[in-house]
């Protein structure tokens, strides 16, 4: 600003860096995730951003159809991308990624794209997400061996009269209050703290 021919203050517009981005990165490295920032702005601004909270790869100065070419990259490379994005300009990668995570605070492009809205404005929310769906695939897994397993293993021998009618007949209600007992530990999910 000035006035008078005279410089008499200087206004810097930034946007912050929130307290919890580090952690969250953190916490996705620990997960065995490799974070990347896929960013519109420009490299300085980005690099220093990734510095401070922990991120090694950094692509900057990348349009909205550039970020889709990006994500498209990773994916040819054999990676699965899961990509976090609020903004009209990600809308597009989050589409096109593995797994497109929104930000609930971010624009209703962002949103619509997104498989996932992550209601909180919380990076350390996308991490839960991983961390909850980890635990969902891997409960599916075991339902479905036991399920079977029950099943292969007593109808064959109910079939052969090798085995009561009645006690296979338990074995196929045993696996369904297994399967639903197993799938309720999940309501035991908590947030990382």
């Amino acid at each position: 600003m000035a006035w008078d021919g005279e410089a008499r203050a200087v206004l810097e517009v930034a946007d912050a860096v929130k307290d919890t981005s580090a952690e969250a990165i953190e916490r996705l490295r620990a997960l065995g995730l490799t974070p990347i920032l896929l960013t519109g702005d420009n490299r300085a601004v980005a690099e220093a951003v990734a510095a401070e909270v922990g991120i090694e790869k950094v692509y900057a100065e990348v349009m909205p159809e550039d970020k889709v070419d990006v994500v498209r990259r990773l994916q040819a490379e054999g990676r699965s991308v899961a990509m976090v994005g609020d903004g009209v300009n990600d809308a597009a990668a989050l589409a096109q990624a593995d797994l497109g995570l929104a930000m609930g605070t971010g624009t209703d492009a962002a949103i619509e794209a997104g498989d996932l809205t992550l209601v909180r404005g919380d990076l350390r929310a996308a991490a839960d997400a991983i961390r909850l769906s980890r635990k969902t695939l891997g409960t599916i897994r075991t339902n479905l061996f036991w399920a079977f397993a029950y099943n292969v293993a007593a109808l064959p021998l109910a079939a052969a009269g090798l085995l009561n009618p009645m006690i296979a007949g338990a074995a196929m209600a045993f696996s369904s209050v297994f399967v639903v007992g197993n799938s309720l530990r999940l309501r035991g999910f908590r947030a990382a703290a």
